[in-house]
């Protein structure tokens, strides 16, 4: 898969005022008001502004934060983490790694049996592509993560 993935100008000109204060100014969306973090359907979540594949919808689980919440991302390459010491405290941040896109924070109070993390993400960083949408969108090689997601667990 070679992907050129990088901050694109075009899409961050297009962002909400929400995405563009989460993703660009380090924001985070209120709890239990994003687009996703009820979303149970099967897919992909990718940056907003760099269209690199984040995290899927198989390894999402219901958190009770009010942000969608996911165990691992889909690649450890299209992110990275940074210690944060903003709000007077010490967190792990989570950026696109391409994109650098703000996403949200990983924690260490996941699903034990999943490794353990809660990839905690804001809503507004994420577009969602359909798992029925998958090949149109350029994204047909990710279409096996749901062909064997629970045959391992």
């Amino acid at each position: 898969m070679s992907h050129d993935y990088h901050k694109n100008p075009a899409a961050v000109s297009a962002l909400s005022p929400e995405q563009y204060r989460v993703t660009q100014e380090n924001g985070t969306e209120r709890p239990f008001t994003g687009e996703y973090w009820d979303n149970h359907e099967p897919g992909i979540y990718v940056d907003v502004v760099s269209g690199e594949p984040l995290f899927a919808s198989v390894d999402k689980f219901e958190s009770g934060s009010g942000w969608p919440s996911f165990t691992k991302p889909i690649d450890t390459t299209n992110i990275v983490t940074k210690r944060d010491f903003s709000h007077l405290m010490v967190r792990t941040e989570v950026r696109s790694a391409n994109g650098d896109s703000h996403l949200g924070h990983v924690f260490k109070d996941g699903p034990r049996a999943e490794g353990g993390l809660r990839y905690c993400i804001n809503s507004a960083s994420l577009n969602f592509i359909h798992l029925d949408d998958l090949e149109a969108q350029g994204y047909g090689d990710y279409k096996g993560l749901f062909e064997t997601s629970k045959e391992d667990a």
